[in-house]
Parts: C-alpha cells; sequence; structure tokens
C-alpha cells in the first residue's frame, strides 16, 4: 500500500447517465475534483471535473462523449491539477454499458496517476464498440473494477490494497500496449 501511496493514486468513477451524476471513491474525488470528502457522493456537472486542467476540459469532454455514444471500452489520458497546484497525468479507463435499445446507461471506471510514466505531451483515446472482442487486458480490468466495487471498508485493509496494486499494475499494462505501434 504504502508503494502505491508513493508511486501512484488508483481511484473509481461511476457514471450514471439517467441521473447524470458521478460518484468518485476517494482516490477518484481527490485527483478529479480536488476534494477527497466528496467521495461516495452524487456529483453532477462541472464539479465532477473541476481538478481538470481548463485546457483538456473541451477535449476530454468531446472524447468522453463520443466514447459513450460508441459504448464499449473507453482510454484517455488529461491533465489534472492537484491541491498544490503541480499538473499531474490520469489515465482513465471504463466501459459504457447500454440498455436494450442501445441507449448508454452508465459508466464505470478506474483512474490511475501516471504522472511518472509520462515522457512527452501527446495524450490518446481509445474506443471500442460493443462488437468488438475484448483484450485479456480489458477483461482483467473489468473484473479487477468489479472487485474493488464489491469490497466495502469492513473488507481486509490488505485485501483492498492488494486490489488496488492490481488495478495499477492492470492500468500500467493497458496504458503500454496503448501506446505499442501497432502492426
Amino acid at each position: 500500500h504504502a508503494a502505491l501511496d508513493a508511486s501512484c493514486v488508483v481511484g473509481t468513477w461511476d457514471w450514471d447517465f439517467v441521473r447524470g451524476t458521478m460518484v468518485y471513491d476517494v482516490g477518484a474525488a481527490r485527483l478529479l475534483t480536488g476534494d477527497a470528502s466528496l467521495a461516495e457522493q452524487e456529483i453532477s456537472g462541472l464539479g465532477s471535473i473541476a481538478a481538470v486542467h481548463p485546457a483538456d476540459h473541451a477535449w476530454l469532454i468531446e472524447h468522453v462523449q463520443r466514447a459513450v455514444q460508441a459504448g464499449g471500452l473507453m482510454l484517455a489520458e488529461y491533465r489534472v491539477i492537484d491541491a498544490d497546484g503541480h499538473v499531474r497525468w490520469l489515465l482513465s479507463r471504463g466501459r459504457t454499458y447500454k440498455d436494450a435499445t442501445g441507449q448508454p446507461v452508465c459508466s464505470r471506471g478506474i483512474i490511475i496517476d501516471i504522472t511518472e510514466l509520462r515522457r512527452d505531451g501527446e495524450r490518446y483515446v481509445v474506443t471500442s464498440g460493443s462488437a468488438a472482442t475484448p483484450h485479456m487486458l480489458e477483461l482483467a480490468a473489468d473484473h479487477a473494477m468489479e472487485l474493488k466495487q464489491l469490497l466495502t471498508a469492513d473488507a481486509p485493509a490488505d485485501v483492498r490494497a492488494a486490489t488496488d496494486v492490481l488495478l495499477f499494475a492492470i492500468g500500467r499494462a493497458l496504458a503500454a500496449s496503448a501506446s505499442e505501434p501497432g502492426p
């Protein structure tokens, strides 16, 4: 757990399109709103991305909206400004779920601080429709996110910490595989 605190912050998010609200865990609330006390509360509007770098707001909103409409996997890198005024890079990885009529209902995902992994200012977004075959790491990330959401505060601390380490490792592997050149 100390290694996670020293090198990254793992957070989870849950976006309810029907209600128009976001719910973050402590890590995601701290990274995206700048206020960890907003964890586990419904947040709406621009307050849900208050800490996102102003230069990335429009870009992020536009690409996330496209990813939501496409459904399936969404993966994006963007900047936030932390409480000390430092710029941090985040990797957000999630999946959009649609109802029987094909309308987006919700998205769930993880946030990882990848500032130390950034070597340039380039960002990327990856989306895939529901027809795409999921990569094994995508499936592992989905299962790890489900596990993190199942673990309540009364779960053993070492199990919660191991889940965070697993999410970080999967997120780092996804980031590395997404930045590799294609065939």
